[in-house]
């Protein structure tokens, strides 16, 4: 083979998969697959699409293996193919925080009306402060994946469910990680009803990828 040839088949290949990253409603499944499998309906709901739409977007992300499907009876589950494709994502998004003016903006911009700043990070929780991690996602994704002690209540369920948790100690809420609002909103409510809470900034994904880490 040719090295022009080599180089020109690589590169295009790689380019190809990249285009799948190229529109925001896909990252946002991305980001939503990593909590756990998900039928076509369920995506479309949680990212405000059509079914038709989301079906189109899967099937990109799919012809780019960046996801896989089952079929079950009349549903198609749809998540993430492997670790890989999460760790891609994640670095995507991790650049825009940091490079992307508009991300940074926006996220600052939001966190501090929703009075979630400022944040923590996993690796800040000490045995020590003991504190309640508290997980509001919905309840399938507890399921599919937690830290240790974390504790489940969805965030629908919380303003019914605040007598669950212990008024002496810190609420460290966390959800799909740093775009996902519902930790924000989970903080919000219990900041009103006196409870000393912040948000994690992490997913459950990303905990165990640092974890990972540290291991090897």
């Amino acid at each position: 083979m040719e090295k022009r040839v080599f180089k020109d088949t690589i590169y295009t290949a790689i380019a190809g998969m990249a285009k799948a990253f190229a529109h925001a409603n896909r990252l946002e499944i991305l980001d939503l697959l990593a909590n756990g499998e998900k039928t076509v309906e369920q995506i479309a709901a949680q990212t405000a699409v059509t079914v038709a739409n989301a079906s189109q977007h899967l099937q990109v992300l799919k012809q780019s293996r960046l996801v896989r499907s089952r079929r079950q009876g009349n549903f198609i589950y749809y998540v993430l193919n492997g670790s890989k494709a999460y760790e891609a994502w994640k670095a995507l998004r991790d650049l825009a925080m940091v490079m992307e003016p508009d991300v940074k903006l926006t996220l600052q911009q939001y966190r501090e009306e929703a009075g979630s700043v400022p944040g923590y990070h996993y690796s800040d929780i000490s045995d020590d402060q003991d504190p309640v991690l508290l997980d509001v996602r919905p309840v399938e994704e507890f399921v599919a994946g937690h830290p240790e002690r974390a504790y489940s209540i969805p965030m629908a369920e919380l303003p019914e469910r605040l007598g669950e948790l212990p008024r002496h100690k810190t609420i460290i809420a966390y959800c799909r990680g740093p775009f996902c609002t519902f930790a924000d909103e989970a903080v919000q409510l219990l900041k009103a009803n006196g409870f000393q809470a912040f948000r994690l900034e992490e997913s459950y994904l990303d905990i165990s990828l640092n974890a990972a880490k540290w291991n090897n």
